[in-house]
């Protein structure tokens, strides 16, 4: 039973300088296909659902990911990807998630900040990990005139943010963009992410880590990036062998016949990323201390919401009986 803290699993990988990677999970299929190549090469891994991959499985891809990752030989977390407000912040604790992220980076610090604080205040008091951005990821829609929307992450604004919300582990923004890049074109700012790091001396988190150079990342990773999320790398190559599929053999419909070619192709994008961000190998280093594995949430989910809204601790164990 290996569902970990993704604070541990990154942690860990800041101190040993490698990268976990993050994978966003748009169906059942990305959760077998992730934890499979996982066990292959002994890496730990954290499976991440959007807000609208949410929206679309609902709260039973969490059960099942879950499930797949209590099972899995490998550490594994999972992680909320962007919670947009308190309310999916809230969604995903009650369905037992272990590891969340507010992102309201697009409001004013002080908001931002406010926010972020309340989201650990909560979180924490479940054990659960929380990941927050500051500055602004770029955005394939935006142009280039606008920089691609990027706003990069302050290293002294973010010392004051990690300092008064203590957030487990911080979103900069050093250059990327999320999805493919109009132009294939890219930005990693390294001088940037090291004033970041020099800094703040903890885990940081690369978001839009789909489409950029090979050497950029492991640069990235070599000079304090922790983790890596990936989404577009490994939804494209799925979605669109499916449709190769769909257009040779329009007389065929079974799931056994056409998703076994995109789940390779899936799975092969998903061994290359492991491997550029080191993490392959780096399983045993978490079995080193079984304290970090113990099964979390030895609690029932419908009392979630008394333990995160302060009600004494007698008061849970009796509504618990």
């Amino acid at each position: 039973m290996v569902l970990v803290s993704s604070k541990y699993l990154v942690n860990k990988a800041y101190q040993h300088h490698f990268a976990v990677g993050a994978f966003n999970v748009g169906n059942s299929e990305f959760v077998k296909n992730i934890i499979s190549v996982a066990e292959e090469l002994r890496a730990p891994v954290i499976l991440q659902i959007h807000p609208y991959e949410y929206d679309l499985m609902g709260s039973g891809i969490v059960k099942y990911v879950r499930e797949a990752a209590m099972t899995a030989t490998v550490p594994v977390a999972v992680h909320l990807d962007h919670g947009r407000d308190l309310n999916d912040v809230m969604r995903a604790l009650r369905d037992q998630m272990n590891s969340v992220m507010i992102d309201t980076s697009g409001l004013p610090f002080d908001e931002n900040l406010a926010i972020t604080k309340q989201t650990v205040q909560l979180s924490h008091k479940i054990g659960v990990a929380v990941e927050a951005e500051l500055g602004s990821i770029g955005n394939r829609n935006a142009s280039a005139a606008e920089n691609m929307g990027r706003v990069y992450t302050d290293p002294e604004s973010a010392k004051q943010f990690v300092y008064e919300t203590g957030v487990d582990d911080l979103a900069v923004a050093i250059g990327t963009v999320h999805g493919p890049y109009p132009s294939g074109d890219n930005d990693i700012k390294i001088d940037r992410l090291d004033a970041l790091n020099a800094a703040l001396h903890m885990p940081l988190v690369l978001h839009g880590g789909s489409n950029n150079p090979d050497d950029k990342i492991r640069e990235a990773v070599a000079h304090g990036i922790a983790k890596v999320n990936i989404s577009t790398d490994i939804k494209m190559p799925f979605y669109h062998t499916i449709k190769d599929t769909v257009l040779e053999r329009p007389n065929d419909y079974e799931p056994w016949i056409m998703t076994p070619v995109a789940d390779e192709a899936q799975k092969a994008v998903v061994r290359e990323k492991i491997l550029l961000f080191s993490s392959d190998g780096k399983a045993n280093l978490y079995f080193e201390d079984s304290v970090h594995l113990k099964p979390l949430y030895p609690y029932a989910e419908d009392i979630v919401d008394k333990i995160v809204y302060d009600q004494q601790p007698d008061e849970t164990l009796a509504n618990n009986k």
